[in-house]
């Protein structure tokens, strides 16, 4: 198994990648001068709170930094202070770089590096919040009761100054040990406080495998695939943000607001869905009862298990449909995140997100009071379309780089057998979908391996050209 485990690709050109959806780094001359010489257009109304002691959580390397975090345990509840980069503050509303990042509108993540939404001396330099340097942020701050429920909301321009870029595994190593470093010290009870509120809204979260591609330091040029490993850190920070977007969409539909905002949404599914997955519960022998949510009945699987495997795979299905949807007095009808149980924006990673420059503007109008910007209220539909038409190229780039490096991978290894789960039988439409943890792929069977079953299955294909592969069971 480790030696599996060490397999690496031969090189792989993601450029061949870039150049087929189109994905330039460059940016046009213009619009980089402006990065260059950008600077804070709302320096004269910030409040000064590089007193907090804040602190970013991102994966190592990272240098765009959107969010940093202070939490604090109150004799009321809690308090989250939450620093957004200010991208707004530093971006001319109609000009070129606007234009450019309008038309880009996510940052792309290659295994060899990133086509980025903003150019690089902004996104991880001048507007991120690298630790001990004074940067222009929107500063929420959410006090919440005992059971991390929001009470207030407050949102305006600040100062901040991080004090520590931290990482997952650092953060998790620290709470595992009890040394969380005091901004950080109520996070854990806070997470699992605002998990068990999300499971009471019906909010549904997956645990899957997640693959990526990365550099294999002890062979040059070379790459290798590795799960993702999901920390309780991951899914504690990820409630801050989680809460950040609910109170945006809170602010956005407040009665004294404009009536204006752009949410992310996803509608419920469809019955027949989910008593599919009920279903493939039952057979699997997994208890699941008549009351019991999807969203908890998930939340109790064991992930590293066939049947967790395998019923989260399913899930994948009651999550579709994800979409940016603008609303306005002349629409006023507003839809919820089915995921997440509650209506959500976007807010937190405007280094990364066009969407999420726009929605912070809007919160910032509701919170003060202030009618929302023209160039924001002119530009919502444009963003809406841009997110959509960039979600569905990151999708197809995220997949084709993992094809890519699979298929090579595993060029020289067609004709071996790999133990694997089956997350999906066939059904006469589709083949069987696989498992095979050493190297870690999900990939596509022929034959008729039954569901949930751990199998061994011969690599029938692995083709670098076409990028496909296959597996085969009981030939």
């Amino acid at each position: 198994m480790e030696l599996h485990q060490r397999i690496v690709s031969a090189p792989v050109d993601f450029g061949a990648v870039r150049s087929e959806f189109g994905l330039a780094s460059a940016y046009p001359a213009e619009a980089g001068a402006e990065a260059r010489d950008a600077s804070d257009a709302f320096a004269g109304v910030r409040i000064d709170r590089t007193d907090l002691e804040l602190v970013t959580i991102d994966p190592p390397g990272a240098l765009d930094l959107d969010q940093a975090v202070h939490l604090l345990r109150t004799d009321t509840g809690f308090t989250v202070h939450y620093a957004i980069a200010d991208v707004a503050a530093v971006i001319a509303p109609h000009g070129a770089l606007a234009r450019e990042s309008g038309a880009r509108g996510q940052t792309f993540y290659l295994p060899d590096g990133t086509v980025p939404l903003h150019p690089p001396v902004l996104a991880e330099d001048t507007a991120s919040l690298l630790p001990d340097r004074t940067r222009p942020a929107v500063l929420w701050t959410i006090d919440c009761d005992h059971e991390a429920e929001p009470v207030r909301v407050d949102v305006r321009r600040a100062l901040v100054r991080s004090r520590a870029r931290l990482d997952y595994a650092g953060v998790q190593a620290a709470a595992d040990a009890g040394t969380l470093p005091a901004p950080l010290a109520a996070l854990p009870e806070f997470g699992r406080l605002r998990s068990e509120s999300g499971l009471a809204r019906g909010a549904i979260g997956l645990r899957l495998p997640s693959q990526r591609v990365v550099r294999d330091a002890a062979a040059d040029g070379h790459w290798r695939l590795e799960l993702e490993p999901r920390t309780a850190v991951d899914d504690w920070n990820e409630q801050v943000s989680l809460l950040t977007g609910m109170c945006a969409a809170r602010l956005m539909l407040a009665p004294v607001a404009d009536r204006l905002g752009i949410l992310r949404t996803m509608p419920s599914p469809p019955e027949s869905a989910v008593d599919s997955l009920r279903r493939t519960a039952a057979a699997l022998g997994v208890p699941w009862p008549a009351e019991t949510s999807v969203g908890r009945m998930l939340a109790g699987l064991d992930p590293n298990a066939p049947a967790g495997l395998v019923l989260m795979s399913e899930a994948t299905t009651l999550l579709r449909g994800a979409r940016y949807t603008v609303f306005g007095e002349r629409d006023p009808q507003v839809r919820a995140h089915s995921a997440i149980g509650a209506p959500y924006a976007h807010v937190t990673a405007p280094l990364r997100r066009l969407a999420d420059r726009f929605a912070t503007e809007i919160c910032l109008a509701s919170s003060a009071g202030t009618p929302v910007p023209d160039w924001v209220r002119d530009g919502l539909d444009a963003v809406a379309d841009t997110m959509k038409r960039t979600d569905a190229v990151a999708g197809k780039v995220d997949r084709a780089c993992l094809d890519l490096t699979e298929s090579t991978l595993l060029a020289a290894r067609v004709g071996e057998e790999f133990e694997a789960v089956v997350l999906r039988e066939a059904d006469g439409r589709r083949a069987a979908e696989i498992f095979v943890a050493h190297p870690p792929i999900l990939g596509p069977c022929a034959g008729a391996p039954p569901e949930g079953a751990r199998v061994r299955v011969r690599l029938a294909a692995a083709d670098p050209v076409t990028r496909k592969i296959g597996f085969a069971f009981g030939e």
